[in-house]
Formats: C-alpha cells, structure tokens, sequence
C-alpha cells in the first residue's frame, strides 16, 4: 500500500498550499493531477507545493509538477516549491528543473517572498508566520 497524503490549505481567493507527504509516483500522481485541476479551476492561481513530507518522487510525480506549473502559468499564475535538502531537492536538481521552479526551504519562506501571497495572508488578519504555524506548516 503506498503511503500518500495531500491537502490543500487556501488563502485568499487565490492561493493555495498543496501539503503532500509520502511517496508521489505512478499510482498516487494521478490523485495529485486532479487536485491541481480542481484548484484551477476553482480559481486558485498560486500554488506552493509543500514537498517537505515527500519520501519518494518519481518521474510521474516530477511530470505532474511541471504539468501543474504549465496549466498555472496559462492562467497567469505561479507555482512554488518548498523543499528542503535530500532526496526530493537531488531529483530537482538532476533533473534541472530548479531551474523551472522558484525553490524554497520552507513554505513560510515561500509565502514571504511572494507579496500575492502576503497580500492573501494578510487578508485573513494575519501575518505570514500565524498564517503557517495556524494551519501546521511550520
């Protein structure tokens, strides 16, 4: 049985936090595939990945990624990645796409860096660092 999980944590109209942990490969992308086509389509047009709790990224996992970040872009929107150093951040970075995504070490520095993001935050009345620790991200 492959161990997955993954929630998606909005702020704002716009934003989303996709929270994935375990294994993303060839039985458990498909599931993340959808969930990015559900926030599209919901509006949300800037994403981070939180990639912290990924054990084990494939290359279906890694295509997904990249699919995420095209069908963003078509809509004018971002995709951020938060990942620390090992195993997932070694795939990134053979496969060059650190090149393709903004990469951070960790979502609350993601959504600093971004002012949308700030904006979404600080919106709901608070401050990027409440923001993460009120919905476990730190």
């Amino acid at each position: 049985m492959q161990t997955f999980q993954h929630q998606a944590i909005t702020a704002g109209a716009d934003c989303a936090v996709l929270h994935i942990a375990g294994e993303v490969d060839i039985y458990t992308a498909p599931k993340l595939r959808e969930q990015v086509i559900e926030l599209v389509d919901g509006g949300v047009r800037h994403v981070i990945a939180d990639l912290l709790g990924v054990d084990f990224l494939d290359s279906t996992g890694l295509g997904v990624l990249v699919g995420s970040l095209k069908r963003l872009r078509i809509h004018d929107g971002t995709l951020k990645l938060a990942a620390r150093p090992g195993k997932t951040l070694e795939i990134l970075e053979l496969t060059g796409l650190t090149r393709a995504f903004a990469i951070y070490p960790s979502v609350l520095d993601a959504v600093t860096s971004d002012e949308h993001w700030q904006q979404a935050v600080t919106a709901e009345g608070l401050n990027p660092e409440d923001w993460c620790r009120k919905h476990g991200l730190l």
